[in-house]
């Protein structure tokens, strides 16, 4: 979805902060007329003040996604927890239990009073009025929900798309929140679902410490002996480790197309992509020679490629036991090392504690510290500083010649492997049945929204922008409540029309004066002066000149008597209330 208008929005509140200042300054265009009542101030105190505070925006009402009747054959489960009574009734509760763990965790959450809870609620923080969710309701228990496919997924010559949102109303520690994609057969029991039911897909989030993963997990058949196994794929490269700190709710969509290619998405960014063929561990096809179990090195095989020299001698003069290093011969005493004075002292702050008992815990001594006369040149037996040893060279060792018996590093020999094949379509999976959540958590209240299975990314995609980016919005821009950029921001650009470009308004908010309007008339006049003085000679203009003089004297008187007119408006104004400012007049 295009969040053109959101950014458009985000740049008008950064200029409604840099523009806060505009609240107080005095409308100085010089045509309109400025309003300073006393209630006017009173209100705009009253809203500083936080006193006249806005009433909280009611919560919308939550529109859940729907699928077109176009697309209803490409999709073949979608659970926007809608009504009430039909998703309780679709979703089947596990009654089995897990094996190989203590009793007291091993039930599912199927039975009555059991303490592994689901629940079918509102989240902790409401967006939207209505938005029901599937919430892991118990810690350190293990859960088990799944419920049945439209109509089968066959994995034929159509995309397989699986998507839903998880929101970690608290950030997790230690648990999952994958979904299990389980495989269609006779005997698939929803009630009996658990660990080891059969699945075709496992996709989704997981983490336990800083261990933090996004599963992708499918299970290949070997077409020659029938066995399933686990096929792992590469750790993803896009960033998704900021999806467990029970910030905001997150989509991950899953893709795996016919031509055994796939895609993850965490929030409608790609976060890992590749082969089926190449990007599993284990690969899916195993290779074609395996090393021969029964062959076995030989005795005689030397894989020594260097040896040492069997004709080389120590040398005569070689001493082993030379040290390393030696004291320094040339090191000489300095002449005022003190001999006789002992490097440590007793402290002759020192002071026995009231509570010493001679009898117990001996005679008494002062604790030892430097001696400060040692400070400066050094004291008690003086020894020369050790210096390396240029005679030492340790112990000798013959030097290493080229082995002539070097064969190389043994291998066993290859032979063709008997469990060799070749599947060139690994997208043709196991078909699946049901979509499953059967998980471990130490951290309660994961909730789980808007699953949809579907042949069609675009049918995905359509479904989360009316669910998952409405959410997104509100989480990074901001809610219905006060103070909300959403709930304020028309409010707040109604009260600046300057923002929107209009010049006029701009100027009305601004120190900027207007500009004058010169009447047509005004015009002309200035217009046939100018004529007139062009044909005055130069006699003609010192008369001209004077008359000039006297007209301006005149205008002077005239303005006085303009002044007084507009102290008398003054004071009327004043009396009214109204503030007025008049035009210059032309001189």
């Amino acid at each position: 979805m295009r969040l053109d208008k959101f950014f458009i929005y985000l740049g008008v509140v950064a200029l409604l902060c840099a523009l806060s200042f505009s609240e107080d300054v005095v409308d100085d265009d010089e045509d309109d007329v400025e309003v300073d009542s006393d209630s006017e101030s009173e209100e705009k105190a009253r809203r500083r003040s936080g006193k006249d505070k806005k009433k909280p925006v009611e919560t919308e009402a939550y529109t859940p996604p729907t699928i077109a009747l176009e697309h209803e054959e490409s999709v073949f489960f979608a659970e926007p927890f809608a009504k009430r009574n039909e998703f309780e009734a679709r979703w089947m509760k596990s009654e089995s239990k897990k094996d190989g763990v203590d009793a007291d965790i091993s039930k599912y959450d199927g039975k009555l009073f059991s303490l592994c809870k689901w629940g079918f609620e509102e989240p902790v923080s409401k967006l939207f009025a209505g938005d029901l969710g599937l919430v892991l309701k118990s810690k350190a228990r293990h859960h088990a929900i799944s419920a049945m496919l439209k109509t089968p997924f066959e994995f034929k010559n159509k995309p397989f798309v699986v998507q839903y949102e998880v929101k970690f109303q608290q950030a997790l520690e230690c648990g999952g929140a994958y979904v299990k994609l389980l495989s269609k057969h006779d005997a698939l029991d929803l009630k009996l679902f658990h660990d080891k039911s059969s699945y075709t897909i496992m996709f989704g989030p997981d983490k336990c410490g800083e261990d933090k993963k996004l599963h992708f997990i499918f299970r290949h058949k070997n077409p020659k002996t029938g066995e399933y196994e686990e096929k792992h794929a590469k750790k993803p490269t896009g960033n998704f480790q900021s999806v467990f700190d029970g910030k905001k709710t997150h989509l991950f969509t899953l893709v795996v197309r016919p031509d055994n290619t796939f895609e993850v998405f965490v929030d409608q960014t790609s976060v890992n992509s590749g082969s089926l063929l190449e990007d599993f561990t284990p690969p899916v096809n195993p290779p074609k020679e395996i090393d021969d179990p029964h062959d076995k090195k030989p005795e005689d095989w030397d894989e020594r490629e260097k040896i040492p020299d069997p004709d080389a001698e120590k040398p005569d003069d070689w001493d082993e036991d030379a040290p390393a290093k030696i004291p320094d011969p040339d090191a000489k005493k300095p002449d005022d090392w003190l001999d006789d004075e002992p490097e440590f002292v007793p402290d002759p702050n020192g002071v026995k504690p009231d509570d010493w008992d001679p009898e117990e815990d001996g005679e008494w001594e002062a604790p030892q510290i430097a001696n400060p006369k040692c400070e400066k040149v050094g004291c008690g037996e003086w020894k020369p500083p050790v210096i390396d040893n240029p005679a030492y060279k340790g112990k000798w060792s013959a030097p290493l010649i080229d082995n002539p018996n070097f064969k190389g590093i043994w291998k066993p020999r290859k032979i063709d492997n008997p469990d060799y094949f070749e599947d060139k379509e690994p997208f043709k999976m196991t078909p699946i049945a049901a979509v499953g959540l059967e998980l471990w958590s130490m951290t309660p209240d994961i909730l789980f929204d808007n699953f949809i299975v579907t042949n069609d990314k675009y049918v995905a995609d359509k479904f989360a922008t009316d669910s998952w980016v409405k959410k997104n919005i509100k989480e990074t821009y901001g809610g219905d409540e006060e103070g909300g950029i959403v709930s304020n921001l028309m409010e707040a650009t109604n009260e600046r029309p300057w923002l929107w470009n209009d010049a006029s308004a701009k100027k009305k908010k601004t120190d900027e004066p207007t500009e004058d309007v010169v009447p047509e008339e005004d015009e002309k006049e200035e217009e046939a002066e100018a004529e007139v003085k062009e044909e005055v000679t130069p006699a003609e203009g010192g008369e001209e000149a004077e008359e000039k003089n006297e007209e301006e004297e005149k205008g002077a008187e005239g303005n006085e008597e303009t002044v007084g007119q507009d102290e008398v408006d003054e004071e009327e104004s004043a009396k009214s209330g109204v503030t007025t400012r008049r035009k210059p007049r032309k001189e």
